[in-house]
């Protein structure tokens, strides 16, 4: 008797099974099999930009945690981050495919692209926030300019001549360069450049006067003595760039745009496999070496939970929205 009660027991389990919808039975079951293909990291930089660097370091050690999976990282530059993040956020939300981003298409593009086809904080799902970086001020070191006063003052005797790089439309560089041109009063133009290493590239060979960009851009440039550092975009001083005052420190506190860098799924992914995923990232970020070699590129890890980098999202979007209104900032 107690035989065929669990036989009658275990029959009506799987027509209970069976009468529940597909998405439910199903989220389970992806994320037992997950991952089931190759996981893609998709990033909006270029090779060798700051957000590359930290991508490739943690897709190295994310291989062994997750078991030996195939992680890629793929390289989609172009429109301030905007089109590899559009391409993630149409993607399949079964964990295999990644955003590796940063304030712009996370949090700030919707203000400045109006036909933007994805709402950041609607069309992700928060997985990790990985590194800060020093988000600093730098131009030719043959510019006659040596302080930031200096610079604002050349600028400000020719109106409209001084011109600047970014590293792409709406992103951070951008975004603060005009944060810093209301504030001072400054007149300079605008050349978007399409990722950090051209953009870099272009102050070293004089085409632009200017650039704000993550420090590990330029630092060897500037080690060489080919570029010159002038302030640095947050409220305190960077470890790693002790020497470099902040803007606040000399008088213009409205600059303060600190970068950082963060990974996402599509909306939708499910939650455990967010947890796995946030589980594994923060192990490789507490690695000893992993820091290290990030530190070396002028990185600080932020870690900790997905729900940390929601508010990060929330916050930066809601500290920019009203900046880009009031400065009017398109695409250009």
């Amino acid at each position: 008797m107690s035989t065929d009660l669990s036989r009658r027991r275990a029959l009506a389990g799987l027509a209970a099974s069976a009468a529940l919808p597909a998405s439910l039975v199903s989220a389970p079951a992806l994320a037992q099999a997950w991952p089931s293909k190759p996981i893609r990291m998709v990033v909006p930089t270029p090779p060798g930009s700051s957000v590359d660097v930290a991508a490739r370091l943690v897709a190295e050690r994310l291989r062994e945690k997750l078991g030996g999976a195939t992680v890629l990282v793929e390289n989609k530059p172009g429109a301030g981050g905007t089109i590899a993040a559009a391409d993630v956020a149409r993607s399949a939300p079964d964990g295999h495919s990644l955003f590796v981003g940063f304030n712009g298409p996370l949090a700030t593009a919707e203000h400045v692209f109006p036909k933007l086809p994805y709402k950041p904080l609607e069309a992700f799902a928060p997985v990790i926030a990985t590194v800060s970086q020093p988000h600093v001020l730098v131009v030719n070191a043959n510019d006659p300019a040596k302080t930031l006063g200096e610079f604002v003052a050349r600028v400000k005797a020719a109106p409209g001549k001084a011109n600047y790089a970014s590293v792409g439309n709406a992103s951070a560089s951008h975004l603060t360069m005009e944060l810093f041109k209301s504030a001072a009063g400054l007149y300079i133009v605008h050349i978007p450049y399409n990722g950090g290493p051209a953009a870099t590239q272009g102050l070293i060979a004089g085409d632009v006067d200017a650039l704000f960009t993550a420090y590990v851009n330029v630092q060897g440039p500037v080690a060489a003595g080919r570029l010159r550092v002038l302030a640095l975009a947050e409220k305190q001083r960077s470890p790693r760039i002790p020497q470099v005052p902040t803007f606040a420190e000399l008088g213009l506190p409205q600059v303060d745009a600190p970068l950082w860098n963060a990974i996402v799924a599509p909306a939708g992914t499910p939650a455990d496999i967010v947890g796995r995923l946030n589980q594994a990232i923060d192990t490789v970020l507490a690695e000893p070496a992993i820091r290290d070699k990030l530190a070396g590129g002028g990185m600080e890890v932020i870690g900790g939970k997905p729900e940390v980098l929601a508010r990060m999202m929330r916050d930066e979007s809601a500290k920019w929205l009203p900046v880009t209104r009031r400065l009017g900032i398109k695409p250009d």
